[in-house]
């Protein structure tokens, strides 16, 4: 009897520290940007305390979950797959934003070949890149440095983040709520609310989401 061969698999572990590499790295290539090219400095990180870009952390683990196992079937298939996955990807992220936060960090309005505003051509053009520049050259690296670290530091650090990625997303939801409040006039409540009036208030809020939180 012939074995069939296992499609490649990625575990949660590698998945997570995907995660917190692409937020880091996202949230440096975007400061950088906005640096370099609007002379501006801009926070661009999802989540009130740390380099947190999530949507770059969460798509490092998209594409490697779903592009993995076609990695042996040649670069134009990975930049059609990753063309349409990462397409999907990216209008469900700006969806999911709207109806959460009521508002989009991005918009394509004005671009060839949108929808909605929240895909465009062109950025489903550089989906399907990154996809093949991600799974055949990048994410090797990433995957050796992931396992160099001893596992069992590995799996005590990915708790210790996982329990502060919770309470920075309920931090950030928090802040973002008492912002809106703010805006309506509604005065703080309690010392928590003060808090967030002088820390994590309208002014952060708007540099970080590259000032479109609240439109």
């Amino acid at each position: 009897m012939v074995k069939r061969s296992k499609k490649p698999k990625v575990s949660f572990y590698d998945l997570f520290w995907l995660f917190i590499y692409g937020s880091v790295f996202g949230w440096v290539c975007e400061w950088t940007f906005s640096l370099v090219v609007h002379h501006q400095l801009i926070n661009h990180s999802a989540l009130v305390l740390g380099p947190f870009d999530v949507c770059y952390g969460i798509c490092a683990c998209a594409l490697t979950f779903l592009l993995y196992r076609y990695k042996e079937k040649g670069n134009m298939s990975l930049f059609f797959i990753s063309f349409f996955l990462g397409s999907i990807l990216e209008y469900i992220m700006s969806w999911g934003m709207s109806l959460v936060l009521g508002f989009s960090a991005w918009d394509y309005s004005g671009m060839f070949l949108n929808i909605n505003g929240r895909v465009c051509f062109f950025m489903s053009c550089l989906w399907g890149l990154l996809g093949v520049v991600w799974i055949q050259y990048i994410y090797p690296y990433i995957e050796r440095a992931i396992h160099k670290l001893p596992k069992h530091i590995g799996k005590k650090l990915m708790v210790i983040l996982l329990i502060f990625l919770v309470f920075d997303l309920g931090l950030t939801i928090s802040a973002i709520v008492r912002a809106r409040d703010c805006e309506k006039g509604i005065k703080p409540r309690n010392s928590y609310e003060k808090l967030l009036d002088r820390t994590f208030n309208k002014d952060y809020l708007y540099n970080m989401f590259n000032n479109s939180w609240s439109d």
